[in-house]
């Protein structure tokens, strides 16, 4: 059972960085496409100059036929509140894919897998590794004579079984293989930490074969290429061991704030933490001790840094008597901090943060946006974002910190854009992907980021 402390102290309130803060430290912000994801040191390549530059880039998943299977008699089993319509989804996140595309590279996950499937080897490892996970002889044989995108498509979409005459006439088919109509929130499954990839170790079984599409692809394409898996969660066997990137947020190369939430373990947070602290360069770690609520299963749903001093958060979360527990540890140190909340943390580490109010200062607005992923935005370049276009209260937030509220349709026609320099939001349209209980950030697994250091 998690326990939650509530802390008395004073709240300490904050002032903005100066814009400075990172020049400061030796950083610079490569100009051009940028997918920075929250603040522009998230990727961060040593010395002087970038002798290569490489391209931005960023994992999505458009929806398709996997959400089929969710029904209301199956949605609690794949982890949904409602039912989305599959066409209204696509589109939706089309849109999305359209806007990224303006600042990365966007790497499609069916595509990846169809490049590194036409590995035969590549093509035996994948089918072992699934059927270890979901044993059956006839799903065996089945998987052994499809050609590549037909493969493509049942792991992703499922296979039914062929039903015998009871199943039949009650008309109940089953999977050999379920479905994954999580897949779109690649976020949750995959991250990048430095120059280092990370496979998710998800907590319900119904994601477990999410875990072996990611990870074959950090091992096998050239375009995940990187200095190896810091930690590959398909491997995991141990049951308290749980990890997943809405709970992972690489704020700066030496900082991660992580999310100790229903779906990231104690036990995973610590192992990740020692790894980042070893292998990484990172000198300090918070973690935010999380609700237990439907409405926050990642720290990406009450957190997201917009710009290198600002992020926006779930007030009740963290302001006034209802915030939540943070601790802090640093490299080198035995033990963690109790911190009075995650700003007085931040500002320890020498990042201050002023916040942004999702739903603005009315609580029912604040819990109604929440709810619709109103805290999930995604940074495509310093103080440029992307988020639901239905989140008033909160849209106009961001207008008084700065920030222009650009329609993604008046943006991909050129009648709008967005200078360089300027503070913007890139408003998407989400009504049907939010019924699957996430956001822009939630949809985006950025695979490089640019930043450089200079001399």
């Amino acid at each position: 059972m998690k326990k939650f402390l509530i802390l008395t102290v004073a709240m300490v309130v904050l002032a903005g960085v100066p814009g400075s803060l990172l020049a400061e430290k030796g950083f610079e912000v490569v100009k051009g496409k940028a997918f920075t994801d929250a603040i522009p040191t998230d990727f961060y390549l040593e010395g002087n100059r970038i002798p290569t530059q490489k391209r931005n880039s960023v994992l999505v998943h458009t929806p398709g036929a996997e959400l089929l299977g969710v029904t209301p008699g199956t949605r609690e089993d794949f982890l949904y509140d409602d039912i989305i319509d599959v066409e209204a989804a696509r589109r939706e996140h089309r849109n999305l894919v359209a806007v990224l595309e303006r600042f990365a590279e966007v790497v499609e996950v069916r595509d990846a897998l169809a490049q590194i499937l036409s590995r035969p080897e590549v093509r035996d490892a994948l089918v072992a590794r699934t059927l270890d996970v979901v044993p059956s002889e006839p799903l065996a044989q089945r998987l052994s004579r499809l050609p590549v995108k037909e493969l493509v498509a049942v792991l992703i979409e499922g296979a039914r079984e062929e039903g015998g005459p009871i199943a039949t006439a009650l008309n109940e088919p089953g999977y050999l293989l379920p479905p994954l109509p999580n897949l779109f929130f690649t976020r949750d499954v995959g991250m990048v930490i430095r120059r280092h990839g990370v496979v998710g170790s998800m907590r319900y079984e119904t994601r477990w074969t999410e875990e072996l599409l990611v990870s074959a692809l950090f091992r096998f394409h050239d375009g995940f290429a990187n200095e190896g898996l810091l930690y590959d969660g398909s491997d995991e066997r141990r049951p308290n061991y749980t990890l997943e990137g809405g709970d992972v947020h690489p704020l700066r190369p030496d900082l991660v704030v992580l999310g100790f939430s229903e779906r990231s373990s104690p036990a995973a947070l610590d192992h990740l933490s020692n790894l980042l602290f070893e292998r990484c360069g990172v000198a300090d770690v918070i973690v935010v001790v999380m609700p237990k609520e439907p409405t926050a299963i990642h720290l990406d749903m009450i957190f997201t840094q917009v710009d290198r001093e600002l992020c926006v958060v779930y007030p009740p979360h963290f302001i006034g008597p209802e915030r939540l527990a943070v601790l802090h540890q640093r490299r080198g140190q035995s033990g963690v901090k109790e911190m009075p909340n995650l700003f007085a943390a931040l500002a320890a580490v020498d990042l201050p943060l002023e916040p942004i109010f999702c739903g603005g200062s009315s609580r029912t607005e604040q819990e109604r946006e929440q709810w619709g992923s109103g805290c999930n935005f995604v940074s495509v370049r310093p103080g440029v974002v992307i988020g639901y276009d239905r989140h008033d209260a909160t849209l106009r937030e961001m207008q008084k910190a700065g920030f222009r509220v650009v329609p993604a349709r008046k943006f991909l026609i050129g009648e709008e854009t967005v200078a360089d320099g300027e503070r913007a939001v890139v408003a998407v349209k989400g009504g049907e992907l939010v019924r699957g209980g996430g956001g822009p950030r939630c949809m985006t697994m950025p695979l490089v980021r640019a930043v450089r250091q200079t001399a």
